[in-house]
């Protein structure tokens, strides 16, 4: 198997400065608001290797190369370079090459570089031909020990041509002729590989086939509501048309048939049973409304023509049809959402049957017409196929990251020198990380109504520090947060109240986590709420009670060299441990701060460079005690 490691596009519509990310083995995520590009760069992934021959995915000069820098480009005559690619073949593909080479490839990676005349250039240097043919001679035994001799020094392909020609073969023993026959496939059509053709024996033999194909979807292959199967293969460069194109492949309905019949019944029936099999996956993870079904009706349409006899065309109409209140209507007057799931699937079927090649998928703003439970359960199914595909898709929905995989996360914003990629944590323009800030706040509509046991904690900071250490201590077999309670942070201490009336409403199990009180007027609400017996006062736990002192906020968990080194990291200071006091540590560093700094930035820190960060004994035992009261309370 072959698997994308690294993208670098050189220049690509809003892309005029090379951008490079790496590709997860499993999903991919590009976060950025509307028009920052991010479109643009699944487009010119997908024109790399479109799993179909379509002209609408190919490179061209005129319509995608950056307008600023294109004239320059038209006089200097060059043919740029689109993207370069990074691959990596598995174990078992680098093994099966060594089986046939007797050597071991020196890597196992290799990249592509694809140009705008839609040719694409290999860069890969795994075998030394002198080594290859000194072993691969050796292992033959030749009887000429002269021919020997001068196979061994071979280090190139017009070499081992001349070699070639110059053989008698009349002199050779048969058993050298079928030897010398053996060594020739290493050599065949690597005129421009001279000096590397045992390279490109390997491209040809073993990469190229197995290359990774990329298949696109959008919104706009939604099926319609209504095909003419008369005019289907005129209006291919419709997207919507080829989704339809593909349903009658599925279903292996020859056009050409429904064109010259009058009896349409053995097509709907074949087109239903296709629906059928796709449903079973479509109502798998479609928990929105699952008394829908599709219908299909294929009819005779007489159109008027001024110049001929009236055309009689064969349209075939999808409908949708809720079961319960029997009503049906046009597939694009339900929902958009419904729409794109099962299209999606239908585009998708096109692929999966196939089991000669590998695919990435790359989906621009999927879920877009979900609202916010479906949008979850689109990431489950997202999920799902990125155990048999890697997948790369587009979003400025919060809805549709995972919290969980924030460093499969790539930012896409704009500048004045055009569209920037980088690593989610580096990005620092607000629009675009609103939907990554949205998703760790764990938002409301997708969260808080869906776990039975939730603890409420001040803001995103207590968040991060409580799901990481949580984590950290699990990681290595110890207490952690029970994986049944959700973290809702409500945005301070003034919104406690509302929120445990919120919860209340919903008879959920709630925790109430926080900073020892400094607005006595959130404090006099929350204690109203325990006299009222709104929540109980064994419900509501603060930091300090963790630590048995007078005061605390969550920073105070950490060993203070640990929360020196974390704030030290997130601002790129050099406070001195010895300049810090035992006790509440924020209050200190404002001090020395002059002033409030930002709590995030640490968590933040914390967060990108977990795998870096020492955390303290004392700091791990801290955070476990907490865990093991808050389960013990709400258990």
């Amino acid at each position: 198997m072959i698997r994308l490691i690294n993208v670098i596009i050189e220049k690509y519509k809003p892309i005029e400065k090379p951008q490079s990310f790496a590709v997860e083995d499993d999903v991919t995520v590009l976060v950025g608001m509307n028009e920052s590009g991010k479109t643009s760069i699944l487009e010119a992934l997908a024109k790399s290797n479109y799993f179909e021959n379509d002209e609408n995915f190919k490179y061209s000069l005129n319509y995608d190369y950056p307008r600023r820098q294109k004239k320059r480009v038209d006089k200097s005559g060059e043919n740029p370079v689109a993207v370069e690619l990074t691959y990596e073949i598995d174990p078992e593909l680098v093994n099966l090459i060594t089986d046939d080479i007797g050597l071991a490839p020196s890597g196992n990676t290799f990249s592509i570089t694809f140009k705008y005349n839609n040719t694409r250039a290999w860069v890969i240097s795994w075998f030394n031909t002198s080594e290859f043919m000194k072993k691969k001679v050796n292992s033959l035994k030749f009887v000429n020990k002269e021919l020997t001799d001068k196979l061994k020094k071979v280090s190139s392909k017009d070499q081992f041509k001349n070699i070639v020609d110059e053989i008698d073969t009349g002199e050779l023993d048969p058993d050298d002729i079928q030897k010398i026959n053996k060594l020739k496939k290493y050599f065949i059509n690597s005129e421009s590989w001279n000096d590397s053709p045992i390279d490109h024996y390997v491209v040809n033999t073993y990469l190229i086939d197995r290359l990774p194909k990329f298949m696109y979807y959008d919104d706009y292959y939604a099926l319609p509501s209504e095909i003419s199967l008369t005019k289907i293969d005129d209006d291919l460069s419709k997207s919507n048309v080829k989704t339809a194109k593909a349903l009658l492949e599925l279903a292996d309905i020859d056009v050409e048939k429904v064109r010259d019949s009058n009896d349409f019944e053995e097509f709907i029936a074949e087109l239903e049973a296709t629906e059928a099999i796709i449903s079973d996956e479509l109502f798998e993870y479609w928990k929105t409304n699952k008394n829908l079904n599709i219908q299909f009706r294929i009819n005779k349409v007489e159109e008027k023509s001024s110049y001929s006899s009236n055309i009689i065309d064969r349209v075939l109409n999808i409908r949708v049809r809720n079961k319960r209140t029997g009503v049906s209507l046009p597939l694009e007057n339900r929902s958009r959402g419904f729409n794109w799931f099962f299209s999606f699937l239908v585009w998708f079927k096109k692929i999966q049957e196939d089991r000669n090649n590998t695919y990435i998928l790359l989906l621009d703003e999927p879920g877009l017409n979900l609202h916010a439970k479906a949008q979850n359960d689109l990431l489950k199914f997202i999920s799902d196929l990125s155990k048999d595909y890697q997948i790369i898709y587009t979003t400025h929905s919060p809805f549709m990251i995972d919290t969980n995989s924030l460093n499969k996360v790539r930012t896409v914003y704009e500048t004045q020198d055009g569209t920037v990629i980088s690593d989610s944590v580096q990005e620092k323009d607000p629009n675009t990380l609103f939907p990554l800030q949205a998703a760790l706040g764990y938002d409301l509509a997708q969260n808080l109504f869906v776990s039975k046991k939730n603890l409420l904690v001040e803001g995103i900071s207590d968040l991060i520090y409580l799901s990481i250490i949580s984590n950290l201590l699990q990681d290595n077999d110890r207490v952690g947060l029970d994986a049944d309670i959700t973290i809702v942070p409500i945005g301070g201490a003034d919104k406690v109240a509302s929120f445990i009336s919120l919860l209340r409403g919903n008879k959920l199990k709630m925790v109430c986590l926080l900073d020892t009180f400094t607005n006595q007027s959130a404090e006099k609400r929350l204690n109203n709420m325990v006299t009222k017996k709104i929540i109980r006062e064994s419900n509501i736990l603060f930091y300090h009670d963790i630590l048995n002192s007078e005061y605390a906020d969550i920073e105070d968990l950490f060993k203070k060299e640990d929360y020196i080194n974390l704030y030290n990291g997130a601002f790129e200071s050099n406070v001195d441990i010895n300049t810090v006091e035992n006790g509440p540590i924020l209050s200190q560093l404002k001090k020395l701060n002059k002033g409030s700094f930002n709590h995030y930035m640490p968590a933040n820190y914390l967060a990108k460079n977990i795998n870096n960060v020492d955390i303290s004994e004392e700091t791990l035992e801290n955070f476990e005690n907490l865990f093991k009261t808050i389960n013990k309370i709400i258990k």
